[in-house]
């Protein structure tokens, strides 16, 4: 996936040589079950989980429980501001689980989000 001018593998690049103090693993899928089976793999293990489910956020309740069932803090992260969008993007399923919450400031989003757990 393109966002502006480089891919997200370009960006999360960037993030690992920016944050080269800290240990960051990278998993992105657009299947459901994908996402529910890596959630309960490392979120018993890892420090911080920094989670942009996009569309499966106002849909999902099975990615909403998975989060809910992990130890590892989840922070929802998303590029756009949500609430800017369409009425039904105004509520996430997941979020009441999640640590906290970033929407709006782009690729920055995850800068946030990487920061909420330093």
């Amino acid at each position: 996936m393109v966002y502006g001018d480089k891919s997200f593998d370009d960006f999360y690049k960037t993030l690992v040589q920016e944050y080269n103090t800290l240990h960051f693993s990278y998993f992105q899928s657009n299947v459901e079950g994908e996402l529910i089976n890596k959630l309960h793999e490392i979120g018993f293990s890892y420090d911080g989980v920094i989670f942009n489910a996009g569309g499966y956020t106002h849909t999902s309740v099975s990615i909403a429980d998975a989060v809910a069932a992990i130890n590892t803090p989840v922070v929802e992260v998303h590029i756009s501001n949500v609430y800017s969008r369409q009425e039904y993007r105004h509520h996430s399923l997941m979020a009441a689980s999640c640590k906290g919450v970033i929407a709006g400031f782009g690729l920055n989003s995850y800068h946030l989000a990487i920061s909420s757990f330093l």
